[in-house]
């Protein structure tokens, strides 16, 4: 068996994945029929080769079970937890002449795993260290983790379940309350782990990364051979976490080192630690020598055989310059301290949440005061002591900082809030901020709803047209928690690119009640791309559009005529220049028309584009066919897919894209 089949099986499960889930859930084919089946022969035949199936396997028929509660079980060996230091020095004084292991400590929550005979039979958690929760139905859910294995004897091994970053923010995204969000990916985790209903852990994206193995029997049969693991392992936890890969495990990345290497290593890892997707909060030193390992035995307390090294943090003194009060979706207003910039962990940090106001109180912050400050897990600038602590009482402020409005203090559990009471705050306003910079609208790449609501929680965006002058604020962005200069590189050359944009994609962004993609496309074209026309156009006029309806065509005269959207809009046109949308001919005038697009593409560079000129012809594109469809677009007319059956059934056309192509010309 060799790793290119183990990293074959998980490219073609994701290959799979990704085709069923663009199919079922958005109706689109990423892959013909044809090469899906061959795909999936091709993973069939090496599950059965290697023995290796993974949980999220097309090949497995998931089923989810719910639990009342999660039972408990004592662990058969004690798990303890990690001497630690802070100093490289004493690294290399513990490791002495061994060879060592030094990997990632991973922030997520310990597992162990029980196989028999190939599957996975039991997974708890660590608990107490004595006793943990078993969680084997959500286990099965992990995405990385294998279902089957090709050893068949009892296995039992040690890993940590975690929730990447990535996965951590795409979820967060999708909760519109600010104060409802997941505080940080462990959190998610743990609770992700040890839900009653595995569904829910399934969608969480939680993986497992091994560490550890800890028990496996001998001379089992493996690849129908008898097998002494002695031979296989030579004493050496390198060789073990070797052999797990092979089982089909993902084993926690790691680094051989002596004393005359360990220094840079760690500098190495240290160094990427920023832009590492797992969460980690240090490092794992453990002997590569079993036998001698496991001759130090344990203390009370901790094992002898590895220690863990946590980041030594940076702490730096600064004066507190200010406190920045930032307001969310929900009217919560979070103190920000600003203060002297100071260098910590090879960046320059000026800002640091105090996140709410009794921690505020607690730290007696003041303009003025001298302030220690440092990165947790060198990522995060936390305030750690208020060196000028006064008696003097901290004064709140009397409006919310987006609107002028009044403000309320709020006590939850002890916890003290401040919150903003005007219904219509900016910072209330996010999805229309989100929609200005959508792709159907001003299309300003690395700008997500998340990072939107921190720029106007800092007071950089109120309106609209602020979005142009971010570029302004290069010292603020860069010091925000994911945001280094790249970052704001990448999002000032966006934002400028911007700036050349369609009449009828500046109408769609404004955000317009009842008009949209579609009605602003009419709209501009109507009036020849003339913003001038538009902008004085009314709702008579409009009206005679056809599809603009008397609601839609007073809201656009009615949004046009409000004083500060004028201002707004006036402001915009300063800095936008209007691109010109291409204009179909009479002879492909689509309007009335309806389309469905499936299957590949070749004329057009994707099905976006495709889509965009059948709308900027007058038509319009569904993503299922039914009695209303006019004709099906896929160029694999002879295709046996559900959407060319339903067409035939229905007696729909089904055309190619040149003969859609020859239909606009």
């Amino acid at each position: 068996m060799t790793m290119n089949k183990i990293e074959k099986i998980k490219e073609l499960t994701k290959k799979l994945n990704a085709a069923s889930e663009a199919y079922y859930k958005n109706d689109i084919e990423i892959m013909s029929n044809f090469e899906y089946d061959r795909l999936y022969d091709e993973l069939v035949e090496l599950e059965n080769e290697t023995g290796i199936t993974l949980n999220d396997s097309p090949t497995v028929k998931v089923g989810y079970e719910t639990v009342q509660q999660l039972p408990k079980e004592t662990h058969e060996k004690r798990m303890l937890s990690l001497d630690k230091t802070k100093s490289i020095a004493e690294l290399k004084v513990w490791l002495g002449n061994q060879k060592g292991l030094l990997s990632w400590k991973i922030d997520g929550l310990t597992v162990v795993l029980t196989y028999e005979g190939g599957e996975l039979v039991k997974a708890v958690t660590r608990g107490n260290g004595e006793i943990g929760e078993v969680i084997t139905n959500n286990a099965k859910t992990f995405k990385n983790l294998p279902k089957r294995i090709p050893f068949k004897g009892e296995l039992v091994i040690r890993g940590e379940a975690f929730i990447k970053y990535s996965d951590f923010d795409k979820i967060n995204q999708k909760i519109p309350e600010f104060d409802a969000k997941y505080k940080n990916p462990r959190n998610l985790c743990s609770g992700s782990v040890r839900q009653l209903n595995s569904e829910i852990t399934a969608h969480r994206n939680v993986n497992f990364d091994c560490f550890s193995l800890e028990k496996a029997e001998y001379k089992k049969i493996l690849d129908e051979e008898f097998v002494n693991l002695d031979e296989i392992w030579k004493n050496s936890k390198k060789n073990q976490l070797s052999w797990l890969e092979k089982m089909g495990f993902q084993v926690v990345e790691y680094k051989e080192v002596t004393t005359d290497d360990i220094e840079d290593t760690v500098k190495d890892f240290s160094e990427r630690i920023a832009e590492y997707d797992v969460p980690s909060d240090g490092l794992v030193l453990i002997y590569d020598d079993i036998a001698y390992g496991d001759s130090l035995g344990s203390t009370a307390k901790f094992p002898r055989n590895s220690i863990a090294f946590k980041w030594k943090d940076d702490m730096m003194e600064t004066v507190l310059e200010e406190i920045i009060w930032s307001p969310s979706r929900t009217g919560l207003i979070n103190p920000i301290a600003r203060f002297n910039p100071v260098e910590l962990e090879g960046t320059v940090v000026s800002r640091a949440s105090v996140h709410n106001v009794s921690i505020l109180k607690e730290l007696n912050l003041k303009v003025g005061d001298r302030i220690k400050v440092y990165k947790a897990n060198m990522i995060i600038p936390q305030i750690e002591e208020n060196l000028s602590k006064t008696d003097e009482e901290v004064v709140l402020p009397e409006t919310c900082p987006a609107c002028d409005y009044g403000v309320e203090l709020k006590s939850d559990l002890g916890v003290e809030t401040l919150f903003c009471s005007n219904r219509l705050c900016p910072a209330k306003r996010i999805k229309s901020f989100s929609l200005f910079v959508s792709r159907d609208a001003m299309n300003i790449e690395n700008l997500s709803e998340a990072t939107l609501e921190k720029f106007i929680g800092m007071g950089l965006i109120k309106t609209l047209p602020d979005i142009f002058y971010l570029k302004n604020y290069r010292a603020e962005i860069t010091s925000m928690e994911g945001f280094g200069e790249k970052s704001f590189d990448n999002l000032v050359n966006a934002v400028e690119k911007s700036k050349k944009v369609t009449v009828a994609k500046f109408i769609y962004a404004l955000g317009i009640s009842g008009t949209g993609v579609a009605n602003g496309r009419l709209i501009a074209r109507h009036f020849d791309n003339d913003w001038e026309k538009i902008q004085n156009a009314s709702a008579e006029e409009l009206m005679q559009i056809d599809g603009i309806g008397e609601v839609v065509a007073n809201a656009f005269v009615d949004f046009l005529h409000d004083d500060e959207n004028k201002k707004s809009v006036e402001r915009l046109l300063d800095i936008v220049e209007f691109d010109v949308e291409p204009q179909g001919s009479t002879d492909g005038d689509l309007r009335g028309k309806t389309f469905v697009i499936t299957g590949n593409v070749h004329i057009y560079k994707n099905r976006n584009e495709l889509k965009s000129a059948i709308e900027a012809n007058g038509g319009k594109v569904t993503g299922s066919v039914s009695s209303n469809t006019d004709f099906l677009i896929n160029n694999d007319i002879d295709s046996a897919s559900s959407k060319n059956k339903k067409a035939k059934e229905l007696g729909i056309p089904i055309i190619s894209e040149d003969e859609f192509a020859r239909m606009i010309k």
